[in-house]
């Protein structure tokens, strides 16, 4: 009687499984290689700036950053507005909204969408975030969100934002899964940590969070 062969009998099985386990080797390199070596979301992959963020909520950021009428807020890293559109309204009347990308492209989508909403109150300024181009005191809030791990000196970041943020103002720094950029939270108390800043509270959980900080 002819034997089978072991493999003809379980190839169905080990090539879905060796393909998996390639698939996950290979993603784990670029995530690893993404972090290393910290890089802004391209436009042409902006659609992932509009995927819905259940931890990283407008209404959460919303209830860390308790934004006032008539503030002046920096946002960094704005993408296409997923949150832009909401912080005009929360400082209204009378307050203004400042939006800092390297993408020009994404700065002049997310004002797109602010002239078709009507708004006036959001200005736009392409630059690098490890080089504020704002003068010292200029703003009572700061925001940024899926973008901290995107800059490669994040130290360097968080001593401008220091710089450029009044007196007692307040930093919310939002951080989430599936993000390959992703600061963790740990990580990020480390970095924020003999900036000037202390920490006044987080929400979230491992899947996405938002931390908040006050100027001392």
């Amino acid at each position: 009687m002819k034997r089978k062969n072991p493999w003809t009998k379980n190839k169905k099985l080990v090539i879905p499984i060796t393909t998996t386990l390639i698939t996950a080797a290979i993603l784990t390199y670029r995530i690893s290689r993404m972090r290393n070596e910290p890089s802004p979301l391209p436009y042409s992959q902006r659609m992932f700036t509009e995927f819905p963020r259940p931890f990283m909520s407008r209404t959460r950021l919303h209830m860390m950053l308790q934004p006032v009428a008539g503030q002046r807020l920096l946002e960094i890293g704005p993408g296409t507005g997923y949150y832009s559109l909401d912080a005009t309204a929360w400082i209204s009347p009378g307050g203004t909204l400042d939006i800092l990308d390297v993408e020009q492209r994404m700065l002049d989508h997310t004002i797109r969408k602010v002239h078709e909403f009507g708004l006036d109150n959001v200005f736009s300024t392409q630059g690098d975030a490890q080089e504020l181009p704002y003068p010292a005191n200029s703003f009572d809030a700061a925001f940024l969100v899926a973008t901290l791990g995107e800059i490669p000196d994040q130290e360097r970041v968080l001593k401008e934002l220091h710089r450029v943020l009044k007196p007692n103002a307040h930093l919310v720094i939002g951080e989430g899964q599936p993000d390959p950029h992703m600061v963790g939270y740990q990580r990020l108390r480390r970095l924020v940590q003999d900036k000037g800043f202390t920490l006044e509270g987080k929400t979230g959980n491992f899947w996405g969070y938002f931390a908040k900080f006050k100027v001392l």
